[in-house]
């Protein structure tokens, strides 16, 4: 990248603070239990772990929340958390933050999505999942639809986090689009492949090699990617995709025929948990500042090169940001 694409980047960098998102999607509260592995147990054929230290953090569409306020944009939340401590966290450890949290909704019948890591110095040795497999009841689903109304006037960009945990169901996309495109506010997904075809009209929509050959329906086939690409623009009719492609980097394709392969910016690579939701959230919170498609997309993978650096749910802030660009 030449310095005068360095030194406009660094000027957007310059422009993000105070900028209002949107967060609507699926809160998750991420546990991590880390320790070191000394001997076998002789109860059965796994590693005992000695635990050294436990953390939380917020996790799914809370880290795209997390990510942002790092970047000391305002930003407000719609989701779900159950009635349980683990909600209570949640929303604490975002309200801690500045994250606005008043439209995130309790639902009684339903435990906080949450996930717990064991990690042995560097390697993930298990994850457990809590959380409710059953479809969003209606009248909490109502819930959530009046609390997307009642945020969406403050919105300069409106971001969903999908998760498939039960908050992005097919009405609240259609609301949250459509409530976008009135608003004349770009709309940004980072999708679920079950929910492939609903997010039709996005400014941008950004999936992972595995998920767009997944949300397609297709075998994956490298020499085919750049033609899976448009044919995901022309599916949904969005205004972009932004294919992340792990060390390859990523590929933005266009409306109009425009595609850009943008080279990896990473230097070490020690967990790409949550790099998808930095992805996401420079992307959407540079469109919100009316930059380009190119520069959104440049920044946010200058971004991800940062937090696939750190252990664990990680963001990039900004003067991590700006070192980077220098």
């Amino acid at each position: 990248m030449s310095r005068a694409e360095k030194n406009r980047l660094q000027r957007l960098v310059a422009r993000l603070p105070e900028t209002r998102i949107l967060v609507v999607g699926d809160l998750m509260l991420d546990q991590f239990i880390r320790g070191g592995v000394s001997r076998i147990s002789p109860e059965a054929p796994v590693p005992v772990v000695q635990v050294r230290s436990e953390c939380f953090a917020p996790g799914g569409a809370g880290n795209v929340a997390h990510n942002l306020a790092a970047l000391r944009a305002r930003v407000e939340v719609v989701g779900l958390v159950g009635a349980d401590e683990a909600g209570r966290k949640l929303v604490g450890d975002l309200s801690a933050q500045g994250i606005e949290t008043r439209h995130v909704v309790r639902a009684p019948d339903r435990v906080t999505s949450q996930k717990c890591r064991v990690i042995a110095e560097h390697q993930q040795v298990v994850r457990f999942d809590r959380e409710t497999p059953r479809p969003l009841p209606e009248a909490a689903q109502a819930r959530i639809l009046r609390s997307l109304a009642a945020a969406m006037p403050r919105a300069q960009a409106v971001l969903l986090s999908d998760y498939g945990k039960g908050v992005v169901t097919p009405r609240v996309l259609k609301a949250a689009i459509a409530g976008a495109r009135r608003r004349g506010v770009p709309v940004t997904v980072d999708p679920k492949i079950e929910h492939f075809g609903l997010y039709r009209g996005v400014d941008c929509i950004t999936p992972n090699t595995a998920e767009a050959w997944a949300g397609m329906g297709r075998r994956p086939s490298p020499p085919a990617l750049d033609a899976l690409g448009w044919d995901i623009l022309k599916r949904l009719r969005s205004r972009s995709v932004l294919i992340t492609r792990g060390p390859d980097g990523m590929s933005l394709f266009e409306r109009g025929g425009r595609l850009t392969h943008i080279p990896t910016r990473a230097r070490e690579v020690y967990d790409v948990t949550g790099a998808g939701d930095t992805v996401i959230s420079v992307l959407t919170l540079a469109l919100a500042c009316r930059a380009g498609l190119r520069d959104a997309a440049a920044l946010a993978n200058y971004a991800a090169g940062i937090v696939v650096g750190k252990l664990g749910t990680a963001v990039a802030g900004a003067e991590e940001l700006r070192e980077a660009l220098r």
